[in-house]
């Protein structure tokens, strides 16, 4: 039997500070430990690499969805279990989505940000119902955080959705919120206009 997959959206950068690739690696290990496997982006660069290569090392499985322009410039992980190649960025999250049992995300950029805020607006419509928990790895995502609650006190959305992620402060952390993230009702996005 397959272990359920870890879908860890994280950066592809080579110049972080080392406390980020830590924190990968860790992560790499820790979903391991827990019995899960991954599914990522596919790349061997960056947060992607150090969390590949750990789960690998620690003897996991590594399943990776690459677009075919990113593995023509070497960037794939050819150590990977799987090694999906698509054709377009969008083709690589919903294959992602479709694989993974839960989500992550770790610090990271435009990327990072734009691949979760999709899971969260897709739980939001209840077409995904899937744990999602965020890294605040150092007070990273807490700018995001407070703009979420902006967003909820200005009714741009139900107090129910910040139910839709968790926030972890540690990597092993992660796993209690996934835990907890579990059955958690969504509201309908659809407010009443009557």
């Amino acid at each position: 039997m397959k272990p359920n997959l870890l879908c860890v959206y994280c950066s592809s950068s080579d110049r972080l500070d080392r406390k980020y690739y830590a924190a990968a690696e860790e992560l790499g290990r820790e979903l391991v430990q827990r019995g899960w496997g991954l599914v990522y982006g596919g790349g061997n660069t960056g947060l992607m690499g150090a969390v590949a290569r750990e789960t690998k090392t620690a003897g996991g499985r590594v399943v990776g969805v690459i677009p075919e322009f990113m593995k023509s410039l070497e960037l794939a992980f050819d150590e990977a279990d799987e090694l999906v190649t698509v054709v377009t960025m969008r083709e690589r999250k919903l294959l992602m989505e479709t694989r993974a049992d839960a989500f992550v995300a770790l610090p990271g950029g435009f990327g990072t940000l734009e691949e979760i805020m999709e899971i969260l607006t897709l739980r939001q419509l209840e077409v995904v119902q899937k744990p999602c928990v965020f890294l605040n790895q150092d007070g990273f995502y807490d700018d995001l955080i407070r703009l979420f609650e902006r967003m909820l006190a200005d009714r741009f959305f139900k107090p129910s959705n910040m139910q839709l992620f968790r926030v972890a402060r540690t990597v092993p952390e992660i796993f209690e919120q996934i835990e907890a993230a579990r059955d958690v009702p969504v509201e309908s996005k659809w407010f009443e206009t009557k």
